[in-house]
């Protein structure tokens, strides 16, 4: 296992690994905790964009999973890519808003499914050299389920609402826009990868 978590896709020099690192761990840890905010000083509060920010920076964070999968090496960082997300987003509380005290259950969900994405990028498009459509489509599908069905399980035990509107937008938060940020990601990391990095030959 530790030969695949170490193994990326695209060559990079010292000081591009780092600049790397660094830009993807603070993006995990700033982007939730600030973007909604300025997407409201932007926009205006009633704007949709900024009703809507989960849309905006799940795009950005699943870009974020999907190039550590593909090009970061490391339990460490990646853990802290899967983890940080959304403990910004709850701890900071403008994407969930009234629901943030709620969505503290999903984290577990949260961070399995982020932990999903990244390793099975790394390993059917980095390590195993499948397509990367294909490898994007089956880790995206395997994420969603993982955090819809985390929400599933608590909604059975009646920890979360089953019905009413806090269930309704749980689960469109939790599946529907977790399929669409994913989705998302996945072409902006793909754009990033064939710009700013080089194949490598390894």
């Amino acid at each position: 296992m530790e030969q695949v978590v170490n193994k990326r896709a695209y060559e990079l020099s010292k000081v591009g690994e780092i600049t790397q690192t660094i830009l993807i761990i603070l993006g995990a840890l700033l982007v939730p905790a600030f973007v909604p905010q300025l997407l409201q000083i932007i926009f205006g509060k009633a704007s949709w964009i900024a009703n809507n920010s989960q849309i905006v920076v799940g795009s950005i964070v699943n870009t974020a999973l999907i190039i550590t999968g593909i090009n970061m090496k490391g339990w460490r960082n990646i853990l802290l890519v899967a983890t940080l997300p959304s403990l910004s987003a709850i701890g900071s509380g403008y994407i969930f808003g009234n629901l943030t005290k709620v969505t503290i259950f999903m984290i577990p969900g949260i961070w399995l499914g982020n932990l999903a994405i990244i390793m099975l990028m790394k390993i059917l498009y980095v390590n195993k050299n499948i397509n990367y459509i294909l490898s994007a489509i089956i880790s995206i599908v395997i994420k969603v389920a993982i955090i819809f069905g985390v929400l599933n399980i608590w909604m059975m035990f009646s920890v979360l609402p089953s019905q009413g509107t806090v269930a309704n937008t749980l689960r469109n938060s939790m599946g529907l826009t977790q399929a669409i940020t994913a989705t998302i990601g996945a072409v902006i990391s793909v754009l990033i990868l064939k710009i700013v990095f080089k194949k490598s030959k390894n």
